[in-house]
Parts: structure tokens; C-alpha cells; sequence
């Protein structure tokens, strides 16, 4: 068995992008080949924020991860830079051949939807007013004379939400490929605080109408972040990446590929480790000892107990 020392040594000389493409596409050789239904995939990043020195900046990743929970996918973005130079580099590792790329308004670019339609994917991509001209264009068509496509009203976690979907075929956006204009407003009312707020969100897609119905729309469009709370959420209360003190060379990139490596499904890992065999759970309150009754004396009756409910 190596020495900690040694492996450290080890991990710290390690390229964590190339770690990250070897596992996963080990086991994505191993995984069970898709159907012939498209395929959602979410395109996030996250803040690896215990990586940050009194000299360096925190580390940033970027994952791609489908609707299910597998993370096919993730990778460094570049110093002194942001999420958007790593998307294709992201995505160049995988098949993208039937897919759906979900993403928020940061990689609603031209050259980013230009990519994904030469690599046979579609995308939804939300449209907000960093794209001024397109923001506009999309925020100011008939919506009120538009027919409802989706409907979906929940409530949990004491409140209630109401979303409410439309689509439009517009064949003159200035975006890439861009078959149809999509508005989701969404209602939510807090019943603890009583505060209502009222939120309309606004996208554009590749798929030609009738490809997906409104349904399907609006699940992918709140699949997309699944990410947070299969993928981010699991890294931050989990395996506590942010609470992490490793700061030498790339051993907090090694780290972090090897928690929640590529391939595996996240979101479902158990919260307590197995315990060893014959050793319970500390968690669980153990069962009282069963006291064994006393012998009663040769002749002597046993007294007789008197039920409450019949006296």
C-alpha cells in the first residue's frame, strides 16, 4: 500500500483534465448506449472557492451533465478568464449526435450555437439583455395573442408555483439556427412570508416546431437545473469541496475530478458511509436489550395485571 506522502506526490503532478477525460471515458465504454429519444444535457459551472490563496484566485469548473444525473463531462476554465472560452473544449468530448444542450444566458453566444448545430446537438439557450438586440426582439413579441402551450402548477415546500409556457416559430431571429421563441412566466407565492413574485423568462431554441410539445419543453427547461442539486449541491454538502484546505499545485483540480468524476451518476450517493459488518449505524438509536424474564417459584400464581381502559 503507497505511502499518503507518495500518493500525494503523485495527485499533485496529475493534469485534472486529462484525469477527468480518461475516467470518463472509461466509463462511458462501460454505460448503456442511449436511446434513439433526444437526450438533455446541462451545461453549468462552479466556484471551487477552497481552492482560493492569499495569492491565487479560486479554481473554476465547467460540467456537463444530462438530465439524469451523469456527468459525461467537466473541465477547468482558464485563468484570468471565465466560463465561455471552455464550452467547446467541454463538449468536444462527448457525442453529441441527438442532444439537447441546455444552458443559462452566460453561453448564449453565436459561436456557441454555431458549434452545437455543426455538431448535430440543438440547444435552448435563455435570452436576457446582455444580447440587447435579440432580448428585445424576443421580450417584445404578441405573447398575449400567443396560444398556451404548458401549464404546470405544483405545490411544496410550503409555496405554490404556477409556470406557464409559450412558443412561438419565428424564422428571423439573429441567432444561429434559431427556429422558436419560448416565454415562461412563472408564479410563486410564499405561504410562510405571503410575498407573490412574478417572473417571465425568455428563450430560443433549434428545434423546429413540433419536434417537442410544450410538455417536454418545460421539462427540459427546469431539468437544466438539476445541476444545481445533483451536481453542485452534492460537491458543496457532500464532499465539501468549498470547506477544503488543499491548496498545493493541482492536487484541488485532482481532487475535485476525483470526488465526482465524469460518468458517474451524482445525487444519489448515500449520506452515511456503509459500516463495518456487525456494527450498527450511529445514527440509528439501537433497540433496548431484551430482559429476560425471572423464573416463577413451583405453586406461586402469577399476579394479574389490570388493564386501565376496562377498570
Amino acid at each position: 500500500m503507497p505511502h499518503p506522502h507518495t500518493l500525494r506526490r503523485l495527485l499533485v503532478q496529475l493534469d485534472g483534465d486529462a484525469l477527468d477525460q480518461a475516467i470518463g471515458a472509461f466509463l462511458a465504454s462501460r454505460a448503456t448506449p442511449a436511446g434513439p429519444e433526444l437526450r438533455a444535457i446541462a451545461v453549468d459551472g462552479k466556484a471551487l472557492r477552497g481552492s482560493r490563496t492569499a495569492t491565487t484566485t479560486h479554481l473554476t469548473l465547467l460540467a456537463a451533465m444530462d438530465h439524469a444525473g451523469h456527468v459525461p463531462a467537466q473541465r477547468q476554465a482558464a485563468d484570468k478568464s471565465n466560463e465561455i472560452p471552455a464550452f467547446q473544449p467541454l463538449l468536444s468530448t462527448i457525442d453529441l449526435t441527438g442532444t439537447v444542450i441546455t444552458a443559462d444566458a452566460l453561453h448564449t453566444q453565436h459561436a456557441h450555437g454555431s458549434y452545437l448545430r455543426a455538431r448535430g446537438a440543438h440547444y435552448i439557450a435563455q435570452v436576457k439583455a446582455n444580447h440587447p438586440g435579440l432580448f428585445d426582439r424576443v421580450r417584445h413579441l404578441p405573447w398575449r395573442e400567443i396560444a398556451l402551450d404548458h401549464y404546470d402548477r405544483t405545490r411544496a415546500h410550503h409555496r405554490l408555483e404556477i409556470r406557464r409556457l409559450k412558443t412561438a416559430a419565428f424564422a428571423h431571429l439573429d441567432y444561429p439556427d434559431a427556429r422558436q421563441a419560448l416565454q415562461v412566466v412563472r408564479w410563486r407565492k410564499d405561504f410562510t412570508s405571503g410575498k407573490l413574485t412574478i417572473e417571465r423568462v425568455y428563450l430560443i431554441t433549434s428545434l423546429p416546431p413540433g419536434t417537442a410539445g410544450g410538455a417536454r419543453l418545460a421539462d427540459w427547461i427546469r431539468g437544466h437545473w438539476k445541476i444545481e442539486n445533483l451536481l453542485h449541491h452534492v460537491r458543496d454538502r457532500t464532499f465539501r469541496e468549498d470547506d477544503s484546505k488543499i491548496h498545493a499545485g493541482r492536487l484541488p483540480r485532482v481532487m475535485a475530478g476525483l470526488g465526482a468524476p465524469p460518468g458517474r451518476r451524482l445525487g444519489e450517493q448515500p449520506r452515511h458511509r456503509r459500516p463495518p459488518p456487525g456494527r450498527p449505524h450511529q445514527h440509528r438509536r439501537r433497540s433496548t436489550p431484551h430482559r429476560p424474564r425471572l423464573p416463577q417459584a413451583p405453586g406461586r400464581p402469577r399476579p394479574h395485571r389490570m388493564n386501565p381502559d376496562r377498570s
